[in-house]
């Protein structure tokens, strides 16, 4: 398989302006050859004519570049034709290059996976480059170019190099011959120096996580029935995601709406009407509101101040505050009506602001649950350094392990299908 030169549609599905072909692996330039005739130069763009190696026949006019390995994005030599983007055209030229020798399709992801496997790139950045294609909204999307352009990987290869050395320094001081005072200081300044390390790790763990910002926070609308929670809840989507009535339980289920606020990915999360009931389907989504309820971020409550569930990301609201006999707006609720509109807008700026405070610092990489496991390890074997200098070298020498795994060196073969299949088939 190493020595297969695979080829994909890398752009989107025609018909489109321009189509991106690219193909990589050591028959790359022979194919290229056989469509244009000659190579082009090096990082140079030319414009050419290419034609089916069987017949001769004209398949288009394409701008063709040329990558020489290990220099280029797989660390292969690499080559990409940016043709007409019509169906035909690409089918052509796609049918060319499966019928020369060694060429074949590429699979989900390979071109990636044959980037990490050449140490273009290491397993963070991948990660990083899978979360960019996926991402949705501008939060995502900094996120996890900051991770694909090495944010993590270059700190982590610093935090892996004190090790190095710290490592060194241990096994020189368990071979040194020495007094007992020069071996207890070596003991005691690597140790110390193993556990500051572990502190900056635990200070990076402490962070906010990954998995909020793809996922997007959960923002639960809650309260007594006939609040106005539906209408909210369609007000915000600016669509008509929930049942709207005056029939007290009508909505039984909660109702989950992703969308994005000022950039920021959310959950919105519609419930049912809390109070006590006989009916057994309302308990049953009574008792699933209150569930959601207890796992929001952000919880939306539309009854009354006094009756608002303790909650870290509360925010009381005034609903319906266009009709007369609701009265002025408690302190600290904020005033809304669907009707006329007030307080919405106030109330997405509350929304977003509340999960802001939840969700990665912009500029600041964030950990997703794999690489967080691999740096907990290391911390955690950190701690253990000392009180001698064979503990030490041995907690060290994990430390250093589990930096491996979360480099993609050592330890990983199991999830790498996952990943690389979560790309498209040209990337």
């Amino acid at each position: 398989m190493a020595l297969d030169t695979i080829f994909a549609l890398s752009s989107g599905r025609p018909p489109a302006a321009v189509a991106v072909i690219r193909s990589s692996g050591p028959h790359a330039f022979a194919a290229a050859e056989a469509l244009m005739g000659r190579l082009p130069p090096a990082r140079q763009p030319v414009l050419a004519t290419l034609r089916a190696p069987s017949s001769g026949v004209v398949i288009d006019q394409a701008l063709v570049l040329r990558f020489d390995g290990p220099a280029s994005a797989t660390g292969e030599n690499v080559m990409e034709y940016q043709c007409h983007g019509g169906r035909a055209v690409v089918d052509a030229l796609l049918a060319a290059l499966g019928g020369l020798p060694g060429m074949r399709l590429a699979q989900p992801g390979e071109f990636t996976r044959r980037a990490f496997t050449n140490g273009r790139i290491d397993l963070t950045e991948a990660e990083g480059l899978a979360d960019l294609l996926e991402a949705e909204t501008e939060s995502q999307r900094r996120a996890a170019l900051l991770l694909a352009e090495g944010g993590l990987r270059r700190q982590a290869e610093a935090w892996r190099k004190r090790l190095v050395d710290l490592s060194a320094r241990a096994e020189a001081a368990i071979d040194y011959v020495g007094d007992e005072h020069e071996t207890a200081a070596d003991e005691d300044a690597l140790a110390a120096e193993a556990r500051a390390l572990a502190d900056e790790l635990a200070a990076w763990l402490g962070r906010p996580r990954a998995e909020p910002l793809k996922a997007g926070l959960r923002v639960v609308v809650a309260g007594p029935p006939n609040a106005g929670k539906s209408s909210l809840v369609n007000a915000l989507a600016e669509s008509e995601k929930a049942i709207v009535t005056d029939i007290a339980g009508t909505t039984r289920d909660a109702i989950e709406v992703p969308m994005a606020i000022d950039g920021v990915p959310i959950l919105l999360i519609d419930t049912a009407g809390l109070r006590a009931s006989e009916d057994r389907v309302e308990m049953i989504g009574i008792g699933r509101a209150e569930s959601q309820m207890q796992q929001a971020d952000v919880l939306v409550w539309l009854g009354e101040p006094a009756t608002a569930p303790v909650h870290r990301g509360l925010i009381p609201i005034h609903a319906k505050a266009d009709r007369a006999d609701r009265g002025a707006a408690p302190n600290g609720s904020l005033a809304v009506s669907v009707v006329t509109g007030q307080g919405l807008a106030e109330l997405a700026t509350a929304i977003a602001t509340a999960a802001r405070d939840l969700l990665p610092v912009e500029g600041e990489v964030a950990l997703n649950r794999r690489q967080a496991a691999a740096m907990a390890d290391a911390a955690h074997a950190l701690q253990d350094a000392g009180p001698d200098l064979v503990m030490t070298a041995e907690a060290l020498r994990l430390a250093r392990s589990a930096f491996d795994r979360l480099s993609g060196r050592a330890g990983v073969e199991e999830m790498l299908d996952a990943l690389f299949g979560r790309f498209c088939l040209g990337k």
